[in-house]
């Protein structure tokens, strides 16, 4: 069961909700982009890269079986265009991202873990780490 809650990736979901805490602060995109050294910029690229080398791991049926209108293989290719063309990125896209495509995402993943209905205890066993502290709100 382990592994299939692992397949859900909670962690684009943990990844959606630091990015979020880490451009919350900021009114648009030039703001955030050229802030502190750009630390707030590098760290989401992280995110980003994560989120999209997690979302080819998640199984196709999985992915079949959720309703999402966002291209699994856009997210993947997003990462690897932040990846391989860094300094390519385009402030407001990644601005668009974050404010509109990953609600969609993190509502599509929440759908993920509804569908597989792991047991509460190994769930909660599994979130107790600190890796996944943003997004306890799976447990209740």
């Amino acid at each position: 069961m382990m592994q299939r809650i692992s397949s859900i990736s909670l962690t684009m979901l943990e990844c959606i909700e630091k990015t979020w805490i880490y451009t919350e602060e900021f009114k648009n995109p030039s703001d955030f982009i050229w802030a502190n050294e750009q630390k707030e910029l590098n760290a989401t690229i992280s995110l980003f890269i994560a989120i999209g080398e997690e979302a080819k791991k998640i199984d196709e049926s999985l992915k079949e079986a959720v309703s999402c209108d966002l291209s699994w293989r856009d997210i993947a290719g997003l990462r690897d265009k932040i990846s391989h063309d860094y300094r390519g990125v385009d402030a407001d896209i990644l601005w668009a991202v974050i404010y509109k495509d990953l609600q969609k995402l993190k509502t599509t993943l929440i759908e993920m873990t509804n569908k597989i209905n792991p047991p509460k205890e190994l769930l909660k066993e599994f979130l107790a780490t600190p890796h996944y502290k943003h997004i306890q709100y799976l447990i209740f």
